[in-house]
C-alpha cells in the first residue's frame, strides 16, 4: 500500500521490472517500449487527420473507428499499467505527462455516453483532444528535456528580447501611422503596429503595404532590422544547451528505492537517499 501523503516506497517483483521498463529508458526493454509507444502515438495521430479529411471521415469511418478503439483500449493499458507499478499513483495521475495520458483516451470513453456524438459541433471538439497523444513523445526524448531546461534558463534574456523587440514595433508603428495615415490603410495606431510585427518578422502578409516614399523607406529599414533580429533568440537558446551540455549527461535511471531520476551513468549510488544503484546497461552493451 502507498503511505500517506503519496510518498514513494521501495519497489519489488513484478512492480520494480514494469517500472524498469514503463519509466526508464537506458534499458534494452525500455528502449524497445518506448520505440514502440512512439510509433503507435504517430499512427494515431495520423489516423486522426485521415479523419479530417472530407470523403475520405465517411467512406472509411468504420476502419477509423476500429483502429481509434484499438488505440484506445492500448493507451488506457499503458495508462493503467503505470499506475499500478508506480508506488506514488496519484503523484502520476495528477503530474504533466499523467493528464497528457489521460485526456488522450478520455475522448473516446465520453463519445459514448452522446448519442450521435459526431453530428454535434460542440462534442465534436472531443475529438481534436487525441491531438494531445502526440505530446507524450516528449516523455521518451533525452533532447526535449534539454531543450526544456534551456528555455527555462534563457527565460529572461528571451523577455528582455522581445520587451526591445515590442518597443521597436511600438515606436515604428506610430511612426508610421503618421506617415501614411488612414488613406493608406493604416487607419489606427494598433492596425500600424499589426503592420510593423508582420514587416519586423519577414512574414509581410501584404494586405496593408505603405504608399509614400518615406514610409518604403522605413519598411526596407524594419525587414533588414528583422533578419537581424530573429536570430537573437535562437542564439540565447544554443548558448544555454551549450553550456548545459557535459560529457556525462544524466540518464533516466532511477533508484529503487527512492525513486529519485537522473542519476549519471557512471554513478553508483543514489544521489538522494545513498543506496546503491542497479548495475547501469551502457548503450553498447545493449546492442
Amino acid at each position: 500500500m502507498t503511505p500517506k501523503n503519496d510518498q514513494p516506497v521501495q519497489l519489488s517483483g513484478w512492480r520494480l521490472k514494469w517500472y524498469t521498463i514503463i519509466f526508464e529508458a537506458d534499458t534494452t526493454a525500455g528502449r524497445r517500449f518506448d520505440l514502440l509507444l512512439i510509433w503507435l502515438i504517430l499512427i494515431s495521430v495520423a489516423v486522426v487527420m485521415i479523419d479530417s479529411v472530407h470523403g475520405l471521415d465517411g467512406a472509411y469511418r468504420p476502419v477509423f473507428l476500429d483502429f481509434e478503439w484499438l488505440f484506445t483500449l492500448v493507451f488506457t493499458a499503458e495508462y493503467l499499467a503505470r499506475l499500478v507499478c508506480n508506488p506514488a499513483p496519484m503523484r502520476y495521475a495528477l503530474s504533466f505527462f499523467g493528464l497528457i495520458d489521460l485526456i488522450s483516451v478520455l475522448p473516446t470513453y465520453l463519445a459514448l455516453f452522446f448519442p450521435e456524438v459526431y453530428a454535434l459541433v460542440d462534442v465534436r471538439v472531443l475529438r481534436l483532444l487525441r491531438i494531445f497523444r502526440v505530446l507524450k513523445l516528449a516523455e521518451y526524448v533525452q533532447e526535449y528535456q534539454t531543450l526544456g531546461l534551456a528555455l527555462a534558463a534563457s527565460r529572461r534574456k528571451v523577455m528582455v528580447f522581445l520587451s526591445a523587440v515590442l518597443m521597436v514595433v511600438v515606436v515604428m508603428g506610430t511612426v508610421m501611422y503618421v506617415v501614411e495615415g488612414p488613406e493608406n490603410g493604416f487607419t489606427s495606431i494598433p492596425t500600424a503596429i499589426y503592420w510593423a510585427i508582420t514587416t519586423m518578422t519577414t512574414v509581410g502578409f501584404g494586405d496593408i503595404t505603405p504608399k509614400t516614399d518615406l514610409g518604403r523607406f522605413i519598411s526596407s529599414i524594419m525587414m533588414l532590422l528583422g533578419w537581424g533580429t530573429l536570430a537573437v533568440p535562437t542564439g540565447i537558446v544554443t548558448a544555454e544547451m551549450t553550456q548545459r551540455r557535459k560529457p556525462l549527461e544524466p540518464t533516466t535511471r532511477t533508484c529503487h528505492v527512492c525513486l529519485t531520476e537522473g542519476h549519471r551513468a557512471d554513478a553508483l549510488y543514489c544521489r538522494h537517499c545513498g543506496h546503491r544503484l542497479p548495475e547501469y546497461l551502457h548503450e553498447s552493451e545493449a546492442d
